[in-house]
């Protein structure tokens, strides 16, 4: 069975566990109304995606 030869030390251990970084996600201008949103999605503002307008959303809702 293997088995370590030494113990890592703390400092290496640290060392190896420092890129463990989470991203910040990846946002895209809205084409439309101009507002921040995820890509390939579907505006949450507006409701439109490629150009085309997918979600009917009410008056009271779009911004």
């Amino acid at each position: 069975m293997a088995v370590p030869k030494r113990k890592w030390s703390k400092a290496r251990s640290r060392r190896s566990r420092s890129n463990w970084k989470l991203t910040s996600p990846n946002l895209i201008e809205c084409s439309q109304c101009h507002e921040k949103m995820a890509p390939h999605r579907v505006c949450k503002n507006c409701g439109y995606y490629n150009g085309k307008d997918v979600l009917q959303l009410s008056a009271d809702q779009k911004g």
